[in-house]
């Protein structure tokens, strides 16, 4: 499931590949990914207008059309991505939306499962989307971070992966973040220490850096992630088996040893 670090690469396609260019042709190839706009209102809008400087915040990413008043906003759900084609590289079978750039270059929306998908907004729609959600985890602070869990009765996971808390972070991020702050997911958020919120916001820090880097939380070995598809798992830093059971509708790993 695509998570800020990921939707960060794909604000980086945008500004490689789309920036300042102008989109020549829009094809819909499934109107299932279509929010709130039809195919035809879509090439209307984005015909002959140049994009402009994307931005993003938690898993969402916004590209404001220029002279049109309106901003295409991307939501990548579970399977979604942005990619950066060659005309004449192959249609891949879940590429639902191309945007032909006047290099003749593609930008193509990937999806798989159409869960979320692409949708036109104004300045109203953008601020009921923002009033949604939290601040984004890669600006958070120490004492924002604090002040967003203190006092909430649910689990830790379930507060750090509920977007309206803060905006970013999914699954692999959470179970990551919580393994190397050695806090158990299931702990209740009001219940953390100091030490525990400090250790959680230095391994937030810490895992979104390089995962923006790599432009998706890396499988490394070293690493919680790297480990929990195994057909054994085990801890990378103390070797015991790890658990895997759902919190929060998820699947989570961690480990009862070092996240007591």
């Amino acid at each position: 499931m695509p998570e800020l670090p990921d939707v960060e690469g794909f604000r980086e396609v945008l500004m490689t590949c789309g920036r300042q260019q102008c989109v020549t042709d829009v094809e819909v190839r499934d109107t299932g990914v279509l929010r709130g706009v039809s195919a035809q209102r879509l090439r209307r809008e984005l015909e002959g207008r140049r994009l402009g400087e994307a931005w993003r915040h938690g898993k969402w990413l916004f590209v404001p059309v220029d002279d049109g008043g309106r901003v295409l906003v991307w939501h990548f759900g579970m399977t979604g991505s942005l990619r950066c084609c060659a005309p004449d590289e192959p249609l891949a079978p879940h590429d639902r939306v191309v945007l032909t750039l006047d290099d003749s270059r593609h930008l193509r929306y990937r999806d798989q499962r159409k869960l979320q998908g692409v949708q036109l907004a104004d300045d109203a729609q953008i601020a009921r989307i923002m009033d949604g959600l939290g601040p984004d985890a890669l600006t958070l602070s120490g004492a924002e971070l604090r002040e967003l869990l203190s006092g909430r009765r649910r689990a830790v996971k379930s507060a750090l992966m509920d977007q309206s808390v803060i905006a970013g972070l999914g699954n692999l991020l959470c179970d990551e973040i919580l393994w190397r702050a050695r806090v158990a997911p299931r702990t209740p958020a009001r219940d953390l220490g100091e030490s525990a919120l400090r250790r959680i916001h230095a391994g937030m820090g810490r895992v979104l850096e390089t995962s923006v880097r790599a432009g998706c939380v890396p499988p490394r070995r070293s690493w919680l992630t790297g480990h929990r598809d195994d057909r054994e798992p085990t801890c990378p830093r103390c070797g015991w088996p790890l658990c895997s059971n759902r919190a929060g509708g998820r699947r989570t790993v961690w480990c009862p040893q070092c996240q007591q």
